[in-house]
């Protein structure tokens, strides 16, 4: 059979269940929009053929500025139809980041609304989302498997952010492995989504509900007050999260409701080993340990054959089908195989004889498991040691009082750098996490600087940004 690209699994959802609901976006007032697969059919079909009247097409990059909403996916899907590419802006971006990605993206125009216009009409041609009205009738043409749909700017933690080029097939290839293997989504699923849709998570989420026929709920964004009374009101049994995520849920006051959902998994990145059978104790669910990148899609996940035996233990699992893992001598992590980003927009081919270089260390088990060591630019040398900052955030967020945790490494004129925290900590003090710290690291590796805050800057993913707090920027 030929390689089927986005559009074609489209219109098969349309075919297979067309009266089913595909999305439901929740709004920040609480009010519901729900489209069923038919309804997603006709509107990307309306709005491709009104971006085709303003003269978009196939090869060309739109920039799409929107908050969680309906339009924010059939824009996408509908650029899909055209042959076209999204190129999705943080809604926190100003002029001077903006502005970068829309250039070096080369976007024809951007799709918008108000709240944005103002920031992007000096920049390039905006067109209101509401304004896309058709004239004409759509005709799908042909659509090429390989041609890309996302240039997907990453996060830029050093130098400006790169755009990843990604193609239907890379996106084919990542949700058709949520079907085939774990978490095995089915069309009884309803998913969940809580991050913002210029981000990538939300994009996966599209992409595998469309394959598996399962229901996608889209929150307005991330709140852990509110994050499982919305997972039992939609009847939820799956989501993703990552970063901060996990460690601000379980920050939250128990309930007698905490147990009741219909959960059946939660797949995670970066779960807090020391706090990851709590998470399961509470909420009577399986958490499974995924790793995946914007460059490389999904790459790495524990299975249910694993899981009970890799709690607490900070594995990554085993690679998926299509992906191959190899470690080098200097201990970083590099991955291979179909369906990834075919590179960076304009830069030099990061590619080694098909191998990407993740930037991760890790080692192997002896049965081809993963385990992470840290970043090679988030490791921090003090007087001779090698420290993981993840090793000492995640020990300081097992103490009751850490909301947030943040390591980096400080210059030091005897011992090369010093280890710095950054905490959210109300109620305790530097002499409280020293003591807390020390009693479960290496003296080497307990911070010997702290500052207290009562927040620190987020990404979009919800990891804290490290470089802000390098660079004094917050």
């Amino acid at each position: 059979m030929a390689e089927q690209s986005l559009v074609d699994h489209l219109v098969a959802a349309v075919e297979h269940w067309p009266g089913r609901p595909a999305w439901t976006f929740v709004g920040a007032d609480g009010t519901e929009r729900t489209l069923t697969f038919s309804a997603v059919g006709d509107q990307t079909s309306s709005l491709a053929q009104a971006l085709r009247e303003r003269g978009v097409g196939a090869g060309d990059r739109v920039a799409v500025m929107l908050d969680n909403q309906p339009e924010f996916p059939l824009v996408w899907l509908a650029l899909m139809r055209l042959g076209a590419a999204m190129v999705p802006l943080n809604v926190r971006y100003r002029s001077a980041d903006a502005g970068h990605v829309v250039a070096d993206a080369g976007a024809r125009l951007a799709v918008t609304s108000p709240s944005y216009a103002g920031l992007l009409e000096p920049l390039l041609e905006v067109v209101d989302v509401a304004d896309l009205v058709p004239t004409g009738t759509w005709e799908q043409g042909a659509v090429d498997p390989g041609a890309p749909v996302n240039v997907q700017y990453t996060s830029g933690t050093t130098g400006h952010p790169k755009g990843c080029v990604l193609t239907h097939r890379y996106w084919t290839t990542l949700g058709t492995s949520m079907v085939e293997e774990f978490p095995h989504l089915v069309a009884d699923d309803v998913m969940l989504t809580a991050q913002p849709f210029f981000y990538l998570d939300p994009q996966w989420n599209v992409v595998s509900a469309l394959l598996s026929g399962a229901h996608l709920v889209a929150l307005d964004g991330f709140h852990p007050s509110t994050f499982w009374s919305q997972v039992r009101a939609h009847d939820v049994t799956y989501f993703y999260c990552l970063a901060a995520m996990p460690t601000l849920l379980l920050k939250m006051p128990a309930d007698d409701l905490d147990r009741a959902h219909r959960v059946r998994a939660v797949q995670c990145s970066a779960i807090p080993p020391a706090l990851h059978a709590d998470l399961e104790a509470r909420w009577g669910v399986p958490w499974f340990e995924a790793f995946g990148m914007t460059e490389t899609g999904a790459d790495i996940r524990v299975s249910p054959d694993d899981h009970d035996e890799l709690v607490g233990s900070g594995c990554l699992g085993r690679p998926a089908a299509h992906r191959e893992v190899r470690i080098d001598d200097d201990g970083q992590m590099w991955l291979r195989g179909p369906g990834m980003m075919t590179g960076y927009l304009g830069q030099p081919d990061p590619f080694v004889d098909g191998w990407f270089p993740t930037g991760d260390l890790a080692r192997l088990d002896d049965q081809g498991r993963v385990y992470l060591a840290g970043r090679l630019k988030d490791m921090i040398r003090r007087s001779g040691e090698n420290i993981a900052a993840r090793e000492v955030e995640d020990v300081l967020l097992t103490h009751p009082a850490v909301r947030l945790a943040a390591v980096v490494g400080v210059p030091d004129e005897i011992r090369g750098e010093e280890v710095k925290a950054y905490v959210v900590a109300p109620g305790t003090t530097s002499d409280d996490l020293t003591a807390w710290a020390a009693a479960r690291l290496a003296s080497f590796k307990v911070p010997s600087v702290w500052e207290f805050r009562d927040d620190l800057p987020l990404t979009a993913s919800h990891r804290v940004e490290k470089a802000a707090l390098r660079e004094g920027r917050a």
